[in-house]
């Protein structure tokens, strides 16, 4: 019999290697698989979108509505759609590669502008209660679209 302690499971810790920094690391390693994970699936929709997108068009020139208004906004609206998947996408990949901030930040402002952008587009005020509501929806958008083109200046400066 000796009067050594059994080594622990999975070797012994170095100073200053407590449970509070092996369970840190261990969060980070499942944040880092979990942020490639949601890369992957946002591949997956934007290749789905695409896909779709395509029948979409390739449906509506064979049945002939491809040359209405309300039908190509809403071909625009999905490609916009598309450009946010791409962008969060991007946007992921970042925080997975531990990218500059300011490159994060640019990334989530371009998003905001496609998807107020995309808003606007598809705005229709039938789809409001009233023509109050429906201008107060405007103005709110405008203002979104307005205080994110000043947030892009600058931080480009």
């Amino acid at each position: 019999m000796t009067d050594e302690e059994p080594e622990p499971l999975g070797g012994r810790p170095e100073p200053g290697d407590g449970v509070d920094d092996r369970l840190l690391a261990l969060s980070e390693t499942l944040i880092r698989y979990t942020e490639v994970i949601a890369a992957v699936v946002l591949g997956v929709l934007f290749a789905i979108g695409v896909f779709d997108l395509g029948l979409q068009i390739v449906g509506s020139a064979l049945d002939g509505t491809i040359t209405d208004p309300l039908v190509v906004v809403g071909f625009i609206d999905t490609a916009l759609l598309l450009l946010i998947i791409v962008e969060v996408y991007q946007t992921v990949v970042s925080y997975t590669q531990e990218s500059d901030t300011r490159r994060i930040v640019r990334l989530v402002i371009y998003t905001g502008v496609i998807a107020m952008v995309r808003k606007a587009i598809i705005f229709r005020t039938g789809e409001y209660p009233s023509e109050q509501a429906a201008l107060f929806a405007a103005a709110a958008y405008t203002l979104i679209i307005l205080g994110l083109a000043v947030l892009l200046v600058v931080e480009r400066q």
